[in-house]
């Protein structure tokens, strides 16, 4: 058992969620906030059979990102990429500076190793979140995750959007998209494909425009996060648009409203409310809808694949699945800083141990399996009526 689990985990979640996440934040900038002492603990991995990961024009170090969510405001991006991660998300970012919901908003699930949050987009603005970046950029690649503020009419997303993607244009190698988040009103309608084909568009052509101005060799590479409670026409008509939006990407998927199949008793999930699950739970269903994106594609379209990810194991089924990429949030938050390095070694180890001579060649290798398995939700039900509460 590691000193993370014997001690600093349960320390932590004595405390408030919400209270230990800021905290923890707050401790890994101040500790990795000298490069002296962050060259000293870099737990960097980059692997032979990774070689150049090469994604939508960028090039990863290894495929191990940490989602948005963690780091809202970007400001402790630099000192979370010495801990081994190819890539991190910031945000998600809105044009303005908002609160986000009401606390208590985010609740533990330990039994289910998940989390529920409506934390509702609380970030310092788009601008701030660039400035933040510009002072402590991270020594790796760096998303940054954009969505609605909470006061703008879904009708008037498009300029609010814009907005955004403006303010942190020049700092970022690639911008998420969020459509999906459950936590702020409206924002799932603009996956309806209506709202969404005028949404992408307008950002494209402002990602030329922005482009040119800035002189790079090509537009930012834009990647579309999406809800994993979608059902199966509702994605393949978002991969239809994104395809034909020239759409970099997809992230799959962020948090989903569901409480099927869980173990944690059902007063204590009432008494959390509203909001998006993630964790173990999610898995599975992360799983079908990156292979159903990946067999729609005949995978030409690089996968973000993120939801449960706690083992390099998880990781291995995600990428068998049809990810190229792979992002952690819940599962950095259970398994502690040293997870991004234990997941690119065991990364390796599954590679190597199958005979695969780069992580390229095993992309999708299980697509058309994925589609047959049980869903988690009923396993964990099965499961359930056999253990006791």
């Amino acid at each position: 058992m590691s000193l993370y689990d014997s001690i600093v985990r349960p320390i932590l979640f004595r405390l408030p969620a919400e209270t230990a996440h800021e905290f923890a934040l707050r401790s890994l900038s101040v500790t990795l906030g000298n490069e002296s002492v962050r060259e000293l603990v870099a737990q960097r991995f980059q692997s032979e059979l990774f070689g150049k990961l090469h994604r939508f024009g960028l090039e990863f170090r290894n495929p191990i990102g940490l989602a948005a969510g963690f780091d809202k405001n970007g400001t402790a991006a630099q000192a979370l990429s010495a801990l081994g991660f190819g890539f991190i998300e910031v945000g998600t970012v809105t044009s303005e500076p908002q609160p986000g919901n009401p606390r208590p908003r985010i609740f533990r699930l330990p039994r289910d190793r998940a989390l529920i949050n409506r934390l509702g987009f609380n970030n310092c603005g788009a601008v701030q979140v660039a400035e933040n970046v510009k002072r402590g950029r991270p020594d790796c690649v760096l998303g940054v995750n954009i969505g609605k503020s909470r006061r703008v009419a879904i009708e008037d997303a498009i300029p609010d959007y814009l907005a955004t993607f403006d303010a942190v244009y020049e700092v970022a190698d690639y911008i998420g998209v969020n459509v999906s988040s459950p936590n702020t009103p409206n924002l799932r309608e603009l996956q309806r494909a209506d709202l969404l084909s005028e949404l992408l568009n307008a950002l494209q052509e402002r990602n030329l425009v922005l482009a040119n101005r800035f002189s790079l060799a090509a537009p930012r590479p834009l990647l579309l996060k999406i809800a994993p409670d979608l059902n199966e026409a509702e994605i393949e008509s978002i991969v239809e648009l994104a395809l034909k939006n020239d759409v970099a990407g997809i992230i799959a998927t962020n948090t989903t409203i569901s409480r099927d199949g869980l173990q944690t008793p059902r007063e204590k999930i009432d008494s959390c409310g509203e909001g998006g699950l993630s964790g173990a739970p999610l898995r599975d269903r992360s799983n079908q809808v990156i292979a159903l994106i990946y067999r729609l594609t005949g995978g030409s379209l690089p996968i973000v694949g993120v939801g449960g990810v706690f083992t390099a194991e998880d990781a291995w089924e995600q990428i068998g699945a049809g990810a190229s990429l792979i992002q952690l949030y819940t599962g950095f938050i259970y398994e502690g800083p040293s997870v991004a390095r234990r997941i690119n070694e065991g990364l390796a180890a599954i590679l190597k141990r199958n005979d695969f001579s780069s992580l390229d060649e095993a992309i999708g290798c299980r697509a058309d399996r994925v589609k047959d398995e049980p869903q988690r939700s009923q396993r964990l039900a099965q499961r359930n009526q056999r253990t006791p509460p």
